[in-house]
């Protein structure tokens, strides 16, 4: 593995890894927990929106725990607010749990009115409702683009941070980094009657991007041990057939 970027809740990374693998350790980051909110109970919502809107809105929202999380965990949620303007996010505290994004707005109050929330969050996956999904993960094969040396200047002007070596008569641009650059050496090609020549290099470029609740180090490498886990499970029941 070779990392190509990285920041809070992004990793870009290069592997030497089959396509089926990744898909199958990009589909078990749903099988990965996080708390969010479960059940919202309502004592007050003097706004416009329905107390479905708002508990909709509220179980979207991501959250950070503070412990372990395990198939007991548990925890709650306060929002009581009685100001004119908007209610964001923000106003929701806990005990061991916070909101991720302070300013994810969820109604907006006129002078006199009130909202008073108790919300209570749960561990769960993906797979079992959206609310529970940590972020994404996607991907793509690493790629050479082989283009007519006449052309170095114009894409070492666009592609300023790509790897591009000399070859003959031919330069070759390594389409190795977070950004895709494939579509734009063949356009410069195709504008100039020039031909690109692409070619996969067997790598695969990874992207994660966490929503917050935990950090894209952990979406992965908890998606492998989900993956592995089942693996084990299938296995032992093989051996059984």
């Amino acid at each position: 593995m070779k990392q190509i970027e990285k920041n809070e809740n992004q990793i870009v990374f290069s592997a030497d890894i089959v396509e089926a693998l990744v898909n199958a350790v990009r589909r078990y980051i749903h099988h990965v927990p996080v708390m969010a909110v479960d059940v919202a109970e309502i004592s007050r919502n003097d706004s416009a929106l329905y107390d479905e809107t708002v508990a909709h809105r509220i179980g979207l929202i991501p959250l950070k725990y503070d412990k372990a999380i395990t198939g007991k965990s548990e925890a709650k949620l306060k929002l009581e607010v009685k100001k004119e303007g908007n209610v964001y996010s923000g106003d929701m505290k806990g005990t061991d749990i916070k909101v991720v994004y302070d300013k994810i707005p969820i109604t907006t109050l006129a002078k006199g009115q009130e909202m008073k929330i108790v919300a209570n969050v749960r561990p769960g996956t993906g797979s079992e409702h959206a609310k529970f999904s940590p972020g994404i993960m996607f991907y793509r094969h690493g790629t050479e683009v082989a283009l007519d040396k006449n052309l170095y200047e114009e894409i070492k002007k666009i592609c300023p941070n790509n790897e591009i070596k000399e070859k003959g008569d031919k330069i070759i641009i390594s389409d190795n980094l977070k950004k895709e650059i494939t579509d734009v050496c063949e356009g410069i090609a195709q504008k100039t009657k020039k031909k690109a020549e692409v070619r996969n290099t067997g790598e695969m470029i990874i992207s994660i991007e966490s929503f917050g609740q935990i950090t894209p180090e952990k979406m992965f490498s908890e998606s492998v041990s989900a993956l592995k886990k089942d693996l084990s499970e299938f296995s032992k029941f093989i051996d059984k057939a």
